[in-house]
């Protein structure tokens, strides 16, 4: 079966906007889609045009606990998974169920721009930033955090960060967890980077420590198969999970999503899903050589970065001292864009530092925008 349509384009004329954090319109799984949809519509039933169950259809519920189960390499139950609308609707019914504004929530600096948007716009809680290293979320800073303060969650990106691609380590995995044991707080693991990995497998999701009580692991079909699915889930103990199928929105309209759902089982029980997925990596790991070697090439010694290895982002940190705030309009002239780093604090910083996505643009664009990027600085 044909997945994957690349093709090599001659965008000279075009713009390349590194800050598109999407897959290519040439990568999305036209053929897939249109098979399970066939397939699904074959079977003969209605019920996927009905109102779905709140926690979300059971069949599907039990294929992604499957596909989870093997890719996380830890057992993964369907009583776990609460289905939603996509990784952003998940976040928003969380701090619907747990928070109130004003509640303090923790989260990275930096963080996901959207996401921050969601806890401090739509939520209006208060949100405190802790710092993070190489190794992910620094346990000292949220520990010196905790003694002034009582956060109802911290919000974490443990694998793959967006937009540093950094992976909090085991160690600190586990910490984490005692410390939310210990200081009665949630934590909300925004984990729908951790199957992108592209060299050595990254440390166990902590959706692996959700029969703690304590934990919410989102996951996301928008990076692993096509965001305008919309479909993602939540994993969480039982207890937790019964807060979400309890709310008035699934109890008023059913199940999240319940129609694409149940075309995506289809993907997931055809091992359609497997394979696609293993094509994402080649690519992205393609697509990260030639982004690295050209950043080396043409700006080598005016940045500083690390290679990532997984996710879908570079991010970036000038030599120079300029404002990447103010380089974006010289470098929207030229015909290249990236997102400035003030845009993932919450503190106004990161003036220093941007991000550039290589998911969504074939090896030549990208060759292409690093040299456009290399003219304007």
């Amino acid at each position: 079966m044909t997945t994957v349509r690349t093709t090599q384009v001659d965008r000279s004329a075009d713009r390349i906007d590194f800050g598109i954090g999407q897959p290519g319109f040439d990568l999305l799984p036209h053929d897939i889609m249109a098979n399970a949809a066939a397939v699904r519509f074959a079977e003969g039933d209605n019920d996927l045009l009905n109102y779905g169950y709140e926690q979300g259809d059971g069949r599907f519920r039990a294929a992604l606990a499957d596909f989870l189960t093997k890719h996380y390499a830890a057992p993964v139950s369907a009583q776990q998974l609460m289905v939603t609308a996509g990784a952003s609707q998940a976040l928003d019914l969380i701090c619907t169920q747990f928070t109130r504004p004003g509640d303090t929530v923790f989260v990275e600096e930096p963080s996901y721009f959207l996401a921050l948007r969601i806890l401090k716009e739509d939520h209006k809680l208060n949100v405190v930033s802790l710092p993070i290293d190489e190794n992910g979320l620094r346990i000292d800073a949220l520990e010196a955090a905790l003694k002034s303060q009582r956060p109802v969650f911290v919000y974490t990106i443990p694998t793959f960060q967006n937009p540093t691609g950094y992976t909090l380590s085991q160690e600190r995995r586990e910490q984490l967890v005692a410390l939310s044991q210990d200081h009665n707080f949630m934590i909300v693991a925004d984990e729908v980077y951790h199957l992108l990995g592209y060299g050595e497998a990254p440390p166990a999701p902590l959706a692996s420590f959700v029969d703690q009580g304590n934990v919410l692991s989102v996951g996301s079909f928008s990076k692993i198969l096509a965001p305008g699915l919309r479909l993602g889930w939540i994993q969480a103990s039982p207890e937790l999970v019964e807060r979400f199928v309890l709310c008035g929105l699934v109890d008023s309209g059913g199940g999240l999503n319940h129609f694409t759902s149940n075309i995506v089982r289809v993907v997931l029980e055809r091992g359609w899903q497997d394979h696609y997925l293993a094509e994402l990596r080649d690519i992205y790991s393609r697509r990260i050589d030639v982004m690295q070697a050209a950043l080396t090439r043409h700006l080598g010694d005016r940045l500083r970065f690390r290679t990532p290895q997984g996710g879908y982002f570079f991010w970036i940190e000038l030599l120079t001292g300029a404002d990447t705030v103010d380089l974006l309009s010289q470098a929207q002239a030229a015909g290249v864009g990236f997102v400035p780093g003030t845009r993932f604090s919450s503190q106004d910083s990161l003036h220093r530092h941007f991000r550039l996505s290589f998911a969504h643009f074939p090896e030549d664009a990208i060759e292409e925008g690093i040299a456009r990027l290399a003219t304007v600085m």
